[in-house]
């Protein structure tokens, strides 16, 4: 799986090796992970202005919104990876 890059929308891709975890943003402890990863300088907004719909959690601790669904997401990151 290393080196496979996952389409999250409009051009912006992520490496899958580094996902940790992809989440949706509907809870009260997703918005806080997202606060602090925004006042950490560590928030990436790839949604084009668009509503989030899936928050991607990276091992360097980078929290990457995205306005793909965490359903379509997990199931490109499942074809890349075989299982």
């Amino acid at each position: 799986m290393k080196g496979h890059l996952i389409n999250i929308g409009f051009g912006n891709v992520v490496a899958s090796h580094r996902i940790v975890a992809i989440i949706t943003p509907g809870s009260s402890p997703i918005r806080r992970l997202k606060d602090h990863a925004r006042k950490a300088g560590k928030l990436v907004d790839a949604t084009q202005g668009r509503r989030t719909r899936s928050i991607i959690v990276m091992d360097s601790d980078h929290v990457v919104l995205s306005a793909i669904g965490a359903e379509t997401i997990t199931q490109r990151l499942e074809k890349v990876s075989g299982v």
